[in-house]
C-alpha cells in the first residue's frame, strides 16, 4: 500500500536514499565501536571495555530508528553487510595495535564525518524535500552524534 503522509513520492525517495547512507555509516561505525570494546588491551581495560560498550549500545538504537524512519516513509531499508559496504563513507578498521587511543581517535573523527554529512542534510529534508519530520528526526540523530562525539574527545584532550 502506497504511503500517504503529504509528500512527493519522489521527495520521500530522496529523503530515503539520504538515510539509506547514513543507515551504512551508523551500522559501519557500530561495527568498529564493537571491535573496539572486544579488542582494546592495555591497562585501562576495564574501563575502555565498558565505555565502548555503551557507545555501541546507542549505536544499536540509532540504526533500528533510522531503518524504521525509512519505512515510515514508504521505503525499505537496506539490511545487508554488502550493501552497508557499498553505502558508507566510512572506512573498516586496520590496526596493527589495539590501545584505546587509536580506537578513540579513529571513532571519533568517524562520528565527526557523520555529524557533518547530517548537518547538510537537515535543510535539505526541511526545505527541498518537504519533509520536516526527517529533519527533525536527523536533527536529534546529530545531537546523539555530538554528545558521543564529546565522550570521545574527552579522553584524548
Amino acid at each position: 500500500m502506497k504511503t500517504e503522509i503529504g509528500i512527493s513520492n519522489k521527495n520521500t525517495l530522496a529523503v530515503a536514499n539520504e538515510l539509506m547512507k547514513i543507515l551504512a555509516d551508523e551500522y559501519v561505525l557500530y561495527t568498529k565501536t564493537r571491535n573496539a570494546h572486544w579488542n582494546i588491551t592495555g591497562s585501562d581495560f576495564y574501563n575502555k571495555h565498558k565505555f565502548f560498550e555503551t557507545q555501541f549500545g546507542q549505536l544499536d538504537g540509532f540504526i533500528d530508528d533510522i531503518a524504521e524512519r525509512i519505512r515510515t516513509i514508504g521505503h525499505f531499508a537496506p539490511a545487508s553487510l554488502k550493501s552497508f559496504l557499498d553505502l558508507t563513507q566510512l572506512t573498516e578498521m586496520t590496526r596493527e595495535r589495539n590501545d584505546w587511543q587509536g580506537f578513540i581517535k579513529e571513532l571519533l573523527s568517524d562520528h565527526e564525518s557523520i555529524i557533518i554529512k547530517i548537518r547538510e542534510n537537515i535543510r535539505h529534508f526541511d526545505i527541498d524535500c518537504k519533509d520536516t519530520g526527517s529533519s527533525d528526526f536527523i536533527t536529534g540523530l546529530m545531537q546523539g552524534h555530538e554528545k558521543m562525539a564529546w565522550f570521545l574527545r574527552a579522553h584524548v584532550q
